[in-house]
């Protein structure tokens, strides 16, 4: 359902549904008893000021009566918001695709405390492009490209590569070999949440020289907890792993022995990246969620989840034609490449 009301500063209007019927007589005594504790009067200012309207943008009065529309629509009064300060930068852009690359932290879409502050909202601000919309997300902590549809007729083409899965995506993790402060070292991600098991740093190096892998498990989310939890059953979900280069960390963890690992996601489930490499032992550095879930703390920016969205491959549903985008970052706990053993190479 199409709003009446324009985007605004980036952000769509709000759109509610209000019931058919009840013990208010007018919209605006459902409205005050609902959410009368935030601002009673803005709320009254809002319908004097034909802020509030419904569908076709006929505007709602104090005296409009419930029943008579069935959604409405206004603006939200935008938080006051902390700068993110890290840029989503363009790497392509036509009459149809947007193509960023994401940095970390900063939200895909604007929600909860970051509304201003997501990079949907900042783009559509950037470009003037009111149209804009993901055609995908990526978790506030994960970097890396993201696609997005400019032109609202042809939309839904790129949309259908997505649902018959005809989107190849190719990530890039750091994760630990060896104990450090702050690192999840081979813990395992276990059914239910457990992660008592602990592998040794010989059985992780035993791991990756087993490489590639393609891992499967099963995996459920339940709305309203913050991870995925695995189950037992038909697996549904499936990630080719493997490891491309082995050496130490500059970043802060300096000295660290890490592995970069290329990723290529059979399935899309949330979080399942960060999970199977958690169930393997080989939790991604950073991660506040897998293997175990770490205090809620804020924002550490020297210490950004080590996953990125590196690149995204598809058949142009319009021309035909081949294209591949991939990021132009790099996860700070990358390996040193002048002492990493590259792909290809045999582990000691």
């Amino acid at each position: 359902m199409q709003s009446p009301l324009p985007v605004r500063n980036g952000v769509n209007a709000t759109r509610l549904r209000l019931p058919r019927t009840g013990s208010w007589a007018t919209v605006a005594e459902y409205l005050l008893e609902r959410f009368g504790h935030v601002d009673p009067e803005g709320i009254l200012r809002r319908f004097d000021d034909q802020q509030i309207v419904g569908l076709g943008g006929v505007p709602l009065t104090r005296q409009t009566p419930l029943g008579e529309h069935e959604f409405i629509w206004y603006y939200r009064t935008l938080p006051v918001e902390a700068p993110i300060p890290f840029e989503a930068k363009i790497l392509h852009q036509d009459e149809h695709l947007l193509v960023v690359d994401k940095p970390h932290f900063l939200p895909t879409t604007p929600g909860g405390r970051f509304i201003q502050e997501s990079a949907l909202v900042r783009l559509r601000n950037q470009t003037g492009i009111d149209d804009l919309v993901p055609m995908h997300r990526l978790d506030r902590a994960t970097a890396g490209v993201i696609l997005f549809a400019v032109n609202p007729q042809t939309r839904g083409d790129y949309q259908m590569l997505f649902e018959r899965r005809e989107i190849a995506k190719r990530y890039k993790a750091v994760v630990a070999l060896q104990p450090g402060e702050g690192l999840e070292t081979g813990r395992v991600l276990q059914p239910n949440g457990e992660h008592s098991q602990v592998k040794s740093q010989s059985e992780l190096r035993e791991l990756l020289a087993g490489m590639p892998l393609a891992f499967e498990n099963r995996m459920t989310k339940v709305k309203g907890q913050l991870r995925s939890v695995v189950e037992d059953g038909q697996p549904n979900a499936q990630t080719l792993i493997n490891v491309e280069a082995i050496g130490t960390s500059s970043g802060f963890h300096a000295g660290v022995e890490v592995a970069l690992m290329d990723l290529e996601p059979r399935s899309g489930k949330t979080h399942q990246l960060r999970v199977h490499l958690a169930s393997l032992g080989l939790g991604i550095i950073n991660d506040a969620f897998y293997p175990r879930l770490w205090d809620l703390a804020p924002d550490d920016y020297q210490r950004p989840l080590q996953l990125l969205a590196h690149t995204i491959s598809f058949t142009d549903p319009l021309t035909g034609i081949e294209r591949s985008f991939s990021s132009e970052q790099q996860l700070l706990e990358s390996p040193q490449l002048s002492s990493a053993l590259l792909n290809g190479a045999e582990l000691p």
